[in-house]
């Protein structure tokens, strides 16, 4: 029993007293719910508590927190693996089984294999004397597939400790006899596994495409890109109500929230949000306003749907959703009656660029502060845009694309807002307008959208350091009026990636090839009788001649793997993945190697 005063505590010994008076305390701060950090779940109700108090006194308690504190740990260094290794000297101060568990884990947030293997010998020569034994098991955790080939063949394969290492040789031979062979791809008879040393990593983030226009119909339709393997998935949760096209969509945690467009007949106002984890639908509280052709930003955890055309106006209002209260409240109008716009957002304002005001297409923007609840115009842009996408990067707005009033343009350029101006940047391969535009792995992607002639499905990645654009593969349907947001972080992300990892390469060389496959199946017969294990012996003894002589052009956008097809008329136009319409790009070293245009 606690002692409940001074005088009766005097009595006890001052250690014991101390601690009853300590866990007086402890309990008055639990009653009071201060500082608690859990909760017990019982059948007579819920209880608030200190971890670490269950923790010194139940081993059970103990282990199950702890348990929790480490994974926690794990999945922030996964999760933060590229800051971790260029700001932090602690990961190399871990043991050999929680590193390699580490570099291994297919959760290992990187885009870049070369940073990978950067940190391995970093934590090596950390403790050389102790370490250097364990290169060759640290190799095995690299995708050495997944290298710049002159990375691997002047900071792998002849890295002192690699050389001086005879156990790392077998690893060293298996990944040029595989670069070797996806060199010899195009033209071999047999199936071809991707091998451990290339399975692309799992992305921490996925986009998501949902809606649009194809076929002369809107569409319900749900494909999520997986950006490491660059593959489109086709989702089963599309929404049962009605299908929406130029609609806006907005991401607030793992939902997507759907905001007003048009079925072919009907303009809305109403709403949806899809749960990317539950994969469930439901109706939040329409807007104020009919609104199809609508831009839509998040700012602060608030939606904001501006303008739009009703039915009979094009609209300068614009309004905002508070999901907490699920409520949209009228902000202040814009200065310009905006349809066929693009917002997004950029410290702490809404920008606004392009549009159609019923008369012409627009080059006007502006920008809403929220705690002003005032619109202000900003210097023009270069190009009239309607149907235009943008995105804020880096301190930047672009604007990509669009409808200038003559024709759809491939056109871009960004606007600084600190020097209050637009400057041009390197134009897409693809004219679109009324197309998704999101960012993912530090590139800003280009989806779909109307090129003047057709809707289209394809896709193309703008790299902002090298002011390029990569192609990218294209989605599974053509459509325009889609609308596409990256997810991040989500629990059940497996649920939206490529899943058969292990027949990338051979999925992509069938849909590059398909001529050669219908060959090959007509001679197969003919060739059951070639020797496999002196094919496989001559690879192995010609890859390291091949690939030293080769003459490295191997620029790719990181953690992506790339094929292409030495004999095709575009290979002086670098790109990244192959479209399977064209077979663009060479069969060399790297599947999926993203290829730069001169």
């Amino acid at each position: 029993m606690l002692p409940e005063d001074e005088e009766e505590c005097e009595q006890h010994d001052p250690k014991t007293c101390m601690s009853q008076q300590a866990m007086n305390t402890l309990y008055e701060m639990r009653s009071d719910n201060m500082l608690c950090d859990a909760t017990i779940t019982l059948d007579d109700g819920i209880f608030n508590v200190h971890r670490v108090v269950l923790c010194s006194c139940s081993n059970y308690f103990r282990s199950r927190f702890c348990f929790d504190l480490a994974n926690i740990a794990r999945n922030y260094i996964l999760k933060n693996f590229i800051e971790i290794y260029r700001k932090s000297n602690e990961i190399y101060k871990i043991g050999l089984d929680d590193f390699y568990d580490i570099i291994n884990d297919d959760m290992l947030n990187t885009q870049r294999e070369e940073t990978v293997w950067d940190c391995c010998i970093r934590w090596i020569e950390y403790d050389s004397k102790n370490r250097t034994k364990y290169v060759p098991q640290l190799m095995h955790a690299v995708r050495l597939g997944l290298l710049n080939t002159r990375f691997f063949m002047e900071k792998v394969k002849d890295h002192y400790l690699v050389v001086n290492c005879d156990e790392a040789k077998p690893l060293i031979i298996e990944t040029l006899t595989f670069l070797y062979d996806l060199d010899m791809i195009a033209s071999r008879n047999d199936k071809m596994s991707t091998p451990a040393l290339a399975l692309p990593r799992l992305p921490h983030e996925v986009l998501f495409a949902i809606g649009g226009w194809s076929e002369g119909l809107p569409q319900k339709c749900i494909e999520t890109y997986d950006t490491r393997a660059d593959r489109w998935i086709r989702i089963s949760a599309e929404d049962t109500s009605s299908p929406r096209a130029y609609h806006g969509t907005a991401v607030i945690g793992h939902k997507i929230y759907c905001i007003g467009g048009f079925d072919g007949v009907e303009y809305y106002n109403t709403c949806r949000v899809f749960d990317a984890v539950e994969k469930t639908w439901r109706e939040i509280s329409p807007m104020h306003n009919k609104r199809c052709y609508v831009s839509v930003a998040t700012l602060n955890d608030y939606i904001y749907a501006m303008g739009g055309f009703d039915g009979q106006t094009r609209q300068s209002s614009a309004e905002k959703y508070d999901y907490r209260s699920n409520q949209w409240t009228m902000i202040a109008s814009m200065n310009i009656q905006r349809s066929d716009a693009s917002a997004c957002t950029l410290n702490e304002k809404i920008y606004i660029t392009g549009g159609f005001n019923g008369q012409e297409c627009m080059n006007s923007a502006e920008y809403y502060d929220p705690n002003r609840n005032e619109w202000f115009l900003i210097p023009n842009m270069i190009s009239r845009r309607s149907g235009v996408s943008c995105v804020s990067y880096k301190g930047y707005i672009y604007v990509m694309g669009g409808f200038n009033g003559l024709s759809r343009m491939n056109t871009g350029e960004k606007f600084d807002p600190i020097a209050q101006r637009w400057s041009p940047i390197k134009e897409m391969y693809h004219p679109r307008s009324n197309f998704g535009l999101e960012i993912i792995d530090d590139m800003i992607i280009a989806v779909g959208g109307f090129n003047g002639v057709a809707t289209i499905s394809h896709a193309e990645c703008y790299v902002v350091e090298h002011d390029e654009w990569l192609e990218a593969t294209d989605m599974g349907m053509v459509r325009s009026a889609l609308t596409v947001n990256v997810v991040k972080e989500l629990p059940n992300i497996r649920d939206y990636i490529h899943k058969d990892r292990e027949h990338l390469i051979e999925e992509r060389r069938q849909r590059m090839f398909p001529m050669n496959f219908q060959n090959n199946d007509n001679s197969n017969n003919s060739n059951n009788n070639v020797n496999d294990n002196d094919d496989n012996n001559n690879n192995v003894a010609s890859a390291q001649n091949e690939i030293n002589n080769r003459n490295y052009n191997d620029n790719r956008v990181p953690g992506i793997i790339n094929m292409s097809n030495t004999n095709n008329r575009d290979n002086q136009r670098q790109i990244p993945v192959p479209a399977p319409r064209t077979h663009r790009g060479n069969f060399s070293q790297h599947i999926l190697r993203n290829r730069r245009r001169t």
